[in-house]
């Protein structure tokens, strides 16, 4: 750690390392993303007690034993509503939550929509690796349809959740996705998703290279199926960018090649409803081909905690301070002896 101009403290990856020995497998993704964050946390200009990781069970879980901040590795899927928690009474903290496709849309689905819906100021980075790592290779609730494994022998009928439709369904206000290896465009994402006021979500795609290896090879391996999205701009992709997404008059988006450039989709991050955002969410269900990652949506919307304080106040103002002692004694008491 060194210091400013000003005396205080200019913070490094290493600050953000803690002395825990990292206890993921060998050449797991979880790995890339780890570096990726601890890099990017000294851009937030926070002393790391300000920052707080939470996290709920699963191969992602361990993240916080390996920030030098302050965490907290919490109970199966919970981790959005201890989160939530923190966040409201502790607004002067940056609060993140680590969580898996199993954690978060399993046990943990309901605390996740209702973060998102209520717009809570939480930053939430969801790692899918489409299978359940740490209990030795289940599926999950993104497992592709038919996935064979230890629980579905003769393949998976359950089919499988979109982590970024779910959330625009749930009228999040950020939403965005990246990939495990794609440091600078995962920084980029991460960045975005800070500077954004209320909950932000972003699915990682994260290689289990032990229980569901090469899940992602389409989109991690072979650059020319990734559709980057960039607001303001005709959605291309391609080696040459020969190729583009068109919205078919149902709504619905579609691949197309060799057309004009005024045809094609306009990527609106911004937009009001999260109709397009969902169309190109819907591209591709599991990413076997071209996948968008970007940013499907970046809204504004007031904030949970600022509505929550905008009504105690009002509420101080129209009722004066509460007693606590009198509220507790009022009505019918009585006294055990």
């Amino acid at each position: 750690m060194t210091e400013n101009g000003n005396g205080l403290p200019v913070l490094t990856a290493k600050d953000f390392t803690s002395d825990q020995e990292v206890r993921w497998c060998p050449g797991c993704g979880d790995y890339a993303i780890l570096a990726a964050v601890q890099k990017f946390m000294p851009e937030l200009g926070l002393p790391r007690e300000r920052i707080v990781f939470i996290s709920g069970i699963g191969c992602a879980a361990r993240f916080p034993y390996y920030m030098q901040t302050y965490g907290m590795h919490s109970i199966h899927g919970r981790a959005p509503a201890i989160a939530t928690g923190l966040a409201l009474s502790r607004q002067d903290l940056s609060v993140w939550v680590v969580t898996g496709d199993g954690d978060a849309l399993s046990i943990g689905g309901n605390h996740l929509i209702h973060a998102l819906r209520r717009n809570v100021n939480l930053k939430i980075l969801l790692f899918n690796n489409q299978i359940y790592g740490l209990t030795k290779g289940q599926y999950s609730p993104t497992s592709p349809l038919g996935t064979v494994n230890k629980t579905t022998p003769m393949g998976s009928l359950d089919w499988p959740f979109n982590p970024v439709a779910l959330a625009l369904g749930a009228e999040a206000t950020f939403v965005g996705r990246s990939i495990d290896t794609d440091r600078a465009h995962l920084t980029e994402v991460l960045r975005r998703a800070y500077a954004h006021p209320g909950a932000a979500f972003v699915e990682i795609y994260q290689n289990c290279n032990v229980y569901n290896d090469g899940a992602f090879d389409a989109v991690r391996e072979d650059k020319e199926n990734r559709i980057r999205l960039e607001h303001g701009k005709p959605i291309r992709f391609g080696a040459e960018e020969e190729r583009g997404v068109r919205l078919r008059p149902d709504g619905s988006a579609e691949l197309v090649e060799g057309i004009a450039e005024e045809e094609l989709l306009v990527h609106d991050e911004h937009a009001e409803t999260p109709s397009l955002a969902s169309a190109l969410a819907r591209l591709s269900h599991t990413p076997h081909g071209p996948t968008p990652i970007g940013i499907f949506r970046d809204v504004e919307r007031p904030v949970y905690d600022r509505l929550m304080d905008d009504q105690l106040a009002r509420a101080r103002e129209e009722q004066g301070e509460g007693d606590l002692a009198e509220l507790l004694h009022a009505g019918d008491t009585w006294t055990i002896s």
